[in-house]
């Protein structure tokens, strides 16, 4: 299926937004809004991680509400995101062992370094991250979007990608991908 020219050049937008922020747990647009840009809980306590339902179906978020997504290009539990990549997709770091909430299954979180020296969360083998055009709940505007050499979706409960609504709920792959784009839920 052929993408539009739109999820790429937002996300060049948002690469070039976020570098232009200063440091800090949750970056800001120029409306004030708090964006999910890698947030790291207060030392010792480990990130939060829950299943939502969503229009995609179930879907992982962090505390707040913020949809997770993987990255194709990452094999294995060792991100290949970083630099400019990680200015449009932040990474979900942790200053402690990360803790399943609602729905989601603590034997599948974990943790990875990074090559910054943070401590990435990961979910069934899987470093997960935001999108940094995400800056209310309910949105998962990278959801299918092809940035950095792969695609990227939201995560299911199983720890697979989502592809359609019906995908979350089973945790089975799809080969529809009708999911791209700008969803919300």
């Amino acid at each position: 299926m052929k993408r539009t020219l739109f999820p790429v050049l937002a996300i060049a937008a948002a690469v070039i937004a976020v570098a232009g922020c200063g440091s800090s747990n949750k970056s800001s647009s120029s409306t004030g809004a708090a964006a999910p840009a890698a947030t790291t809980p207060a030392a010792g306590k480990g990130e939060q991680i829950a299943a939502k339902d969503t229009k995609l179906g179930k879907i992982l978020v962090d505390e707040d509400g913020h949809a997770l997504y993987l990255f194709e290009a990452d094999k294995g539990t060792q991100s290949t995101c970083s630099g400019a990549c990680a200015a449009a997709w932040p990474p979900v770091t942790t200053s402690g062992k990360p803790v399943a909430d609602s729905g989601a299954q603590a034997g599948k979180l974990g943790t990875t370094s990074r090559s910054d020296g943070k401590t990435q969360v990961t979910y069934a083998g899987h470093p997960l991250y935001y999108f940094a055009l995400d800056k209310q709940p309910g949105e998962a505007k990278g959801q299918g979007s092809k940035a950095f050499g792969a695609e990227w979706y939201v995560v299911g409960p199983a720890g697979s990608k989502v592809e359609s609504g019906e995908d979350a709920a089973s945790g089975s792959k799809s080969s529809d991908s009708s999911g791209g784009g700008n969803s919300g839920y």
